[in-house]
């Protein structure tokens, strides 16, 4: 909604105050400029792009459109799944927990949490995680370090997308440029035969395209693809979230300590209180 917001500002403030200095709008409109610079700028983005990544970008502009992926109540979701299972190993031990990680959706702690059972993802960096304190018989810092090699790959798996996009906001001046020297070369070609009222409508048209190749980049491009980095930054504080439990756990803590390190790293506007949270481990552990 923001995201919409903004863009209607950016559009309102260079087209109203260009319009209450005399000009037309209809002086902005060439089409032959907006083919030059959109479609440089796709081809040179789909040459330099691995499709994977092309795919996540379009996924990643939905996604900022579309919101967080996990909010408040999606985390709290998150701790109380990852607390039963600590406590299931504490009391049970080990080895009760491994039927549940090796079939989360047949798994009656899972199942009470679908918002997570259906992000692979998330369900994939918890039961490898789970499966490695079962049956690895790993030290604490072997597997903090195990995990933060595997969270900075995620991180940069999930910030291509959006260096991608910024690199077509880079290059979208460029382009603007290109279309202004086209421009000018047609305006050169007629020199001396043409009237000079058609020559300044030319030299217009081309300077059109310094000026969209510009606006595109700084007022919609770039600030998209800062959206796209935000939002993957928000996302990877969950698996955050789980590593900081997990590792905790690992080094003796009760689980309720463990959870409460967890909520610590929560950004302050989706962290519950140490109050409702304690309240929620305590109906879940009922």
């Amino acid at each position: 909604m923001y995201l919409i917001i903004g863009a209607v500002v950016v559009l309102a403030s260079v087209l109203g105050g260009f319009t209450m200095v005399g000009g037309k709008l209809l002086a902005l409109w060439h089409l032959n400029e907006f083919i030059v610079i959109i479609g440089c700028a796709a081809g040179s983005w789909v040459v330099a792009t691995p499709i994977k990544v092309i795919k996540a970008s379009f996924a990643g502009i939905k996604g900022v459109f579309k919101g967080p992926k996990y909010k408040r109540e999606d985390y709290v979701d998150l701790l109380k799944l990852i607390y039963e299972l600590l406590v299931k190993m504490r009391r049970e031990g080990m080895m009760a927990i491994e039927a549940h990680i090796e079939q989360p959706n047949d798994s009656s702690i899972f199942q009470k949490y679908p918002k997570v059972l259906a992000d692979h993802h998330m369900l994939d960096f918890i039961t490898d995680c789970v499966r490695l304190i079962v049956g690895g018989n790993m030290a604490p810092h072997e597997l903090e370090s195990l995990l933060e090699y595997e969270l900075e790959t995620h991180h940069h798996e999930a910030l291509e997308p959006s260096h991608s996009v910024q690199k077509v906001a880079d290059a979208l001046p460029g382009f603007g440029i290109v279309a202004a020297v086209l421009g000018i070369i047609n305006t050169m070609s007629i020199v001396g035969s043409a009237a000079p009222s058609e020559i300044g409508e030319k030299v217009a048209s081309a300077l059109v395209g310094t000026f969209l190749g510009i606006l595109v980049s700084y007022g919609f491009v770039g600030p998209i693809s800062s959206a796209m980095e935000n939002r993957a930054h928000e996302d990877g504080k969950a698996f955050e979230v789980v590593k900081m439990a997990l590792i905790a756990s690992l080094r003796g803590y009760a689980p309720s300590v463990a959870i409460e390190f967890a909520r610590k790293l929560l950004f302050s506007d989706v962290r519950p209180t140490f109050q409702d949270l304690e309240a929620d481990l305590k109906a879940a552990k009922g």
